[in-house]
């Protein structure tokens, strides 16, 4: 029998604004949605420019890994999507200070547009066991 979807979810981290969870488990991974740098407090995009949001972000995850008892060591895969390539250097430094070796395999891609106009969102995938 398949194992079934788990939904999780974290106050600390903003919540879903449409019909998806901010993640699942299934199949001994977590899968977590993408985040955009929303102070989950007060809902507002993080100011400061790419460093400040790209923490944001990171922390946003961290708060859904926490919530599936995980932490970033359990971190597999990411995508990161910057409105920016240009940001790659800066998203790159803040990034890897979350991140212990081994880091998790990883795409980079420039998005034509990220929601709210942020300059960054990143998803993740964790191994559960």
């Amino acid at each position: 029998m398949a194992s079934p979807l788990v939904p999780v979810s974290s106050p600390d981290a903003p919540g879903a604004i449409g019909p998806y969870s901010q993640a699942i488990k299934a199949g001994g991974f977590l899968f977590a949605s993408g985040q955009i740098p929303l102070d989950p407090a007060t809902g507002a995009i993080t100011e400061g420019g790419i460093t400040a949001q790209a923490h944001q972000v990171l922390q946003n995850l961290g708060a859904v890994l926490k919530a599936a008892e995980l932490s970033y060591d359990r971190v597999v895969k990411t995508t990161v999507y910057l409105a920016d390539m240009a940001d790659f250097p800066a998203v790159n430094a803040v990034y890897a200070s979350y991140f212990p070796a081994p880091s998790p395999a990883r795409a980079t891609v420039q998005a034509a547009g990220l929601p709210k106009g942020v300059l960054v969102e990143i998803d993740l995938i964790a191994v559960l066991d």
